[in-house]
């Protein structure tokens, strides 16, 4: 598929060169859970002992605001607890993770440019620090790259409501490659089903007369992006009806699974269903899953006032994550299936006058598991209070590069041409974090 995928770019003048990887790819599927507003990772993944609380930093400013500014520590209230063969300590606010972390690498030396949310955000899911030109979110250019693996399901899937609509952009290269949105809740898809006083002789003849109608606006208009996109959604939902119902429905699901995710339970009820779905979505060839938890505006996430506004999104999330690891791994995916935990940025050591935290793109922890990836190891280091990389730092593209690599593609190749000028995909970074493959 691969050979044959570059010959069709070639042909369209789109591929510089091949951007494939010779040999099979880890990955077949990436689940991509994008927490938005910011997760502290030093109440979480990355521990830090208090013996700064209360001192007065020298702190940078943030968004318009770049003077420098003192700002007080403040004491990290959570415990940690070290698990598995590996040791790794993970906060109280995370238990459930912390049982799964021998088979998750964590890179605690993360970094962006931007420290306000939507740039940030847009840093984070395109490499492009800025946005002179609409650049396409990753799972664009996997989808791009890669083509479907089944014709019945969309090759980019978005699940909850992001941050940004560049999340789910397909940019330049064209709004056929753009996310498909599932919503979260019991009906990911409204609208799939016809009528019941529909037959199928009738859906038939109308879908005949809908295609003769449009043959003459296809042809008029075949090199509008947003229309040809609109039209291969048109047909995508087609195909979906026949393969999708039973995707979504989860009364096939044994109730030993359905606990593992947290599924009948309050707090973890929606992100299980939607990671019950990411699985079942991967498991039926979808290459590229994206769940994006307690999105718009700045994202709940976002704990400048309270630290403690953390604590029932971890534990809406806890649960649901390991159980997407363990079932993976119990069903023999997991070695296929590339699962990636990030945020926009991190929090600072300090508060801004408040018992919360402020953004901190200097330094923050991303989770990396499955797909080829080593489990219960750390790569990199924040300094003693956890504001800046200070041991093997990676720029947000080098978790991008890793993506790609994992999935079979060669980020030095990933690039397009537009009106003449090439765009690389990623045009900063050290490339993929090889300390925590295989």
């Amino acid at each position: 598929m691969g050979s044959a995928l570059s010959t069709l770019w070639a042909d369209d003048g789109k591929l510089m060169q091949d951007a494939r990887l010779p040999g099979p790819a880890p990955a077949k599927s990436v689940i991509f859970l994008f927490m938005c507003g910011g997760v502290s990772h030093i109440d979480t993944f990355d521990p830090k002992d208090n013996k700064h609380a209360g001192k007065i930093m020298d702190a940078i400013g943030f968004g318009d605001n770049n003077a420098p500014m003192k700002r007080p520590v403040i004491p990290i209230l959570r415990t940690f607890k070290q698990y598995g063969q590996s040791g790794i300590p993970v906060s109280d606010w995370f238990p459930n993770v912390g049982e799964t972390i021998d088979d998750i690498a964590v890179v605690r030396s993360m970094y962006c440019h931007q420290t306000n949310h939507f740039p940030a955000v847009l840093e984070g899911a395109t490499g492009k620090p800025l946005r002179q030109f609409e650049h396409p979110c990753l799972g664009s250019w996997v989808s791009y790259a890669l083509g479907t693996a089944n014709k019945d399901l969309p090759t980019f899937v978005n699940v909850g409501r992001p941050s940004s609509p560049v999340q789910l952009s397909g940019g330049y290269l064209g709004a056929s490659y753009s996310a498909t949105p599932f919503q979260p809740g019991d009906v990911p898809i409204p609208n799939l089903l016809p009528p019941k006083t529909s037959t199928g002789r009738q859906r038939d003849r109308e879908m005949q007369a809908l295609f003769e109608l449009d043959k003459q606006f296809r042809a008029d208009y075949q090199i509008e992006s947003e229309i040809a996109g609109r039209t291969r959604a048109f047909e995508l939902a087609g195909s979906m009806m026949l393969k999708a119902p039973a995707i979504v429905d989860f009364s096939t699901e044994p109730d030993h699974v359905k606990d593992l995710y947290g599924i009948g339970t309050k707090e973890t009820d929606d992100f299980g269903r939607q990671l019950l779905l990411a699985r079942r979505l991967a498991e039926n060839g979808v290459r590229f899953i994206q769940i994006c938890h307690a999105g718009g505006g700045n994202g709940a996430w976002d704990a400048h006032d309270d630290m403690k506004s953390h604590a029932p999104l971890c534990r809406a999330v806890d649960k649901p994550i390991s159980g997407l690891i363990r079932d993976l791994k119990q069903r023999g995916m997991l070695d296929s299936t590339l699962v990636v935990f990030t945020s926009e940025f991190g929090r600072t050591p300090w508060s801004q006058n408040t018992t919360g935290r402020d953004h901190n793109a200097m330094g923050f922890t991303s989770l990396l598991a499955g797909g080829g990836v080593k489990g219960g190891v750390i790569e990199g280091a924040t300094d003693e209070v956890g504001y800046r990389a200070i041991e093997k730092p990676h720029y947000i593209s080098d978790l991008q590069s890793t993506i790609l690599r994992q999935t079979g593609l060669n980020y030095k190749k990933m690039d397009f041409v537009l009106n003449g000028r090439p765009f690389h995909l990623v045009e900063e970074g050290l490339g993929p974090i090889e300390a925590v493959l295989r």
